[in-house]
């Protein structure tokens, strides 16, 4: 039995690695021509968009400060996308996760730049 579930296992990993490397990862951006038009995908993939400019910020080899600068714009990322979903989301419990994403990542963006300023970047 062990030994299937090795097997199972072996072949389930050496499907799913070229499967993956064709599809992406989640950050992949698609066309605008994969657009559905409504006024919540575009509002999405502008956020996803803008988010994924802001974080090209050089490394500077302290993982201190790269750690925050780079989660800084990946948290203002998912605030923009959690406004976005309390514009257009139907469901309750959909508008009620935005809002908690919203509050926690601004008091986080807020930590992180206090210590940046603190440590002097």
């Amino acid at each position: 039995m062990l030994r299937v579930l090795v097997l199972a296992s072996a072949l389930s990993l050496a499907v799913a690695g070229p499967l993956a490397a064709q599809t992406g990862g989640h950050h992949d951006h698609p066309s605008p021509a994969a657009s559905s038009g409504s006024p919540s995908t575009e509002e999405f993939q502008k956020a996803d968009m803008e988010m994924m400019q802001n974080m090209k910020v050089p490394y500077t080899g302290n993982p201190d400060v790269d750690f925050r600068t780079h989660m800084i714009p990946h948290h203002e990322g998912a605030v923009a996308m959690a406004k976005v979903a309390l514009r257009h989301a139907k469901d309750e419990s959909t508008r009620q996760m935005a809002q908690k994403i919203i509050d926690d990542q601004e008091r986080e963006i807020g930590e992180m730049r206090a210590w940046l300023k603190a440590n002097g970047h």
